[in-house]
């Protein structure tokens, strides 16, 4: 990707306030789903680096290296 936000479950990602007025804005969240789209175990890479995003049995997400 060219640096363009990822799209979510309900379409684009749109920025989001920080906060208080004058802060940067923030993406939206992007729902684990739109990673994972059914399995259970992706590979991301990042910086040359692969990273395993896991989702468990009990619904948790677990990030390794």
């Amino acid at each position: 990707m060219t640096g363009s936000s990822l799209p979510h479950a309900g379409g684009e990602a749109s920025p989001q306030p920080a906060g208080d007025a004058g802060q940067e804005l923030r993406p939206a969240p992007l729902p684990s789903e739109a990673l994972l789209r059914g399995r259970r175990l992706v590979e991301i890479t990042h910086n040359g680096e692969v990273y395993r995003l896991q989702a468990t049995r009990l619904g948790k997400l677990i990030l390794t290296k």
